[in-house]
Formats: structure tokens, sequence, C-alpha cells
């Protein structure tokens, strides 16, 4: 309840106020989002109808609802409220162009310092989406084993103890942590052999480079958040009772992401053929 806390919200209505909008799109399904579009002053917002909201109440917020399926990728639920809002058809097939700079790919070039690479990201918004520092140690060293890839760790703020815990589990010394802006990561990506990570928006950004991609995933969905890409894998624990895409930030169990590095090798090993 400081006083920075309280003006924040009234400049960021002022910001909104300041232009007429004729439409406003919610694509969260929040109330948050729908209260967003709604103070927008938009004439119309659009919404997803009940089944694709993640929290129901904000329909009440919507002057008009899309209707989508249940359970489909986010990507495209997305691009069905855009296609029920405005009219712009569904491409069909995604590509994330975005646009790089000399400067950019010299600082992937620099990370990746001619050798062939795999890129492995240890870290994740929440402690229960993270893999275990020494099991991408571990895997660093079966990718440069059975086929001389090298390991760059790359990592984020507040990531460098994740990173490190990766690089002293090597054995062999193959995973290099590394660092890069956003567009610098994404050049890295371009080039990668494989990638390794949980739901994070490094994989995301990834994806959107167009690496193959090795998904590590426990209280969030595949479905929803990986890869839309048909060739790009998923490991995942289904052999657990409390396996129900729980989203949860912390855990007393904690074991979906209890996954073994033989199982998370084989996914890399068929990814790469």
């Amino acid at each position: 309840m400081s006083g920075e806390t309280l003006r924040a919200p009234r400049q960021q209505l002022r910001r909104l106020r300041a232009s007429a909008f004729d439409i406003a799109l919610d694509f969260q399904g929040l109330l948050k989002s729908a209260s967003i579009a709604r103070l927008s002053g938009a004439r119309r917002v659009f919404g997803y109808s009940r089944a694709g909201l993640r929290e129901r109440a904000s329909a009440l917020l919507l002057s008009k609802r899309v209707a989508v399926p249940r359970n489909i990728h986010v990507i495209r639920k997305s691009l069905l409220l855009l296609e029920g809002a405005l009219g712009v058809p569904e491409p069909e097939e995604l590509s994330f162009p975005i646009n790089v700079s000399a400067i950019h790919e010299r600082e992937a070039d620099d990370a990746a310092a001619g050798e062939r690479y795999a890129i492995l990201n240890p870290g994740g918004g929440w402690p229960t989406k993270l893999w275990s520092v020494d099991r991408f140690g571990k895997l660093a060293d079966r990718l440069w084993s059975s086929y001389g890839i090298s390991s760059l760790v790359t990592y984020g703020p507040g990531e460098l103890a994740l990173a490190e815990g990766v690089r002293q589990s090597s054995v062999l010394g193959r995973a290099r942590p590394v660092s890069l802006s956003l567009k610098g990561f994404y050049s890295l990506a371009r080039g990668a052999s494989v990638y390794v990570g949980g739901d994070t928006g490094p994989t995301h950004l990834a994806v959107a480079a167009g690496a193959p991609i090795v998904g590590l995933f426990g209280p969030t969905e595949w479905w929803r958040n990986g890869s839309p890409r048909v060739e790009d894998i998923c490991v995942e624990r289904n052999d657990i009772d409390c396996r129900v895409d729980c989203h949860r930030r912390s855990c007393s169990k904690w074991i979906c992401m209890d996954i073994e590095v033989e199982r998370v090798m084989e996914a890399v090993e068929r990814r790469l053929t």
C-alpha cells in the first residue's frame, strides 16, 4: 500500500486513456487483463468464451466472446481470438521472425566459439519447473562423449548460481555458462544442434528461432505451453499419481521433475536424428 504502488495504476490508466482505442483483445483470460482491456475505453472488448478463460469471472468484462476448443496450444488459441475478433485468418504455417543485427550475431558467435553446441537452460520462473543442475551437468557429459557436442549453459538475471552448478557438475568440463542479450540468445539458438530446457521464456525464444527442442515439463502442460512443432519432444513424468498439470509454484512431493538423465538423453538422441 505504498504511495508508489498506489500511484502506478493511476499513471497507467492515464496513459491508457490518452489514446482512443476502438477494440481491445484480451489474450490472457484473466480478471486483470480483462480489466485493463475494459479500462482502455475501447468500445469493444474481445476475449474467449467461458471454456477458454483462465478466470471465468473475467467474462463479465467482455463485450464479445470468441469460442475456442479446449486443450489447444496457446499460440493457436490466440490466433483463433484474432480471427474471431478481426477476421485475420490463422496461417497455415507458423514463423516467428525476429530482427537481429550484426551485433547480436557476433554475440552469438563469440559464445559458440566455433564449436558444435547444445543449449542447456536450467532456469525457470517457478522452483517446481526446474530440473536438477546435477543432471544437467551429466547430460552435458553425455552430449560430449557421445556426439562431441559442447554445452552452453544459458542464464539470465539471478540465475548465475544455477549455471555455475551445471558447470561444476560436468565431470568432463564441457558445460560453459554464457549470458546473452535476448536477441543474442535468439541468434545463438538458431545455430544450436539441440536445446534442452523447461517451461520458461528462453525455451519459447528457442522455439521461435527454430532450434530442435527437448522440453522438460512438470507442473505445466507441454500441449499448451511447449513447442507447436510435432518433431520437438517433451520429456515428462506420466507415471505419478499427482501428475495433473497442477500449476503449483511450491510442492511437498516435487517428483514431476524427477526425470532421469537417461530418459532425457534418449529424447535428445531422437531429436538430433
